[in-house]
């Protein structure tokens, strides 16, 4: 990030908070969802579709 020249100290030491916690993210093992829906993730896109009906929400 040759951007973070002109920022503030505080503005620095968030994006290195932010991007630890991003690494720490990565090292979790999580559960593998069972019965779960193919595809994309619908509250991340904004749609859930069930028996052929889509509802946004």
């Amino acid at each position: 990030m040759s951007d973070t020249v002109d920022l503030p100290a505080a503005a620095l030491r968030a994006l290195a908070e932010a991007e630890e916690r991003r690494r720490l993210a990565d090292l979790i093992e999580r559960p593998v969802e069972l019965g779960g829906r193919d595809g994309p993730e619908p509250v991340r896109y904004g749609d859930w579709e069930k028996k052929g009906l889509a509802v946004d929400f």
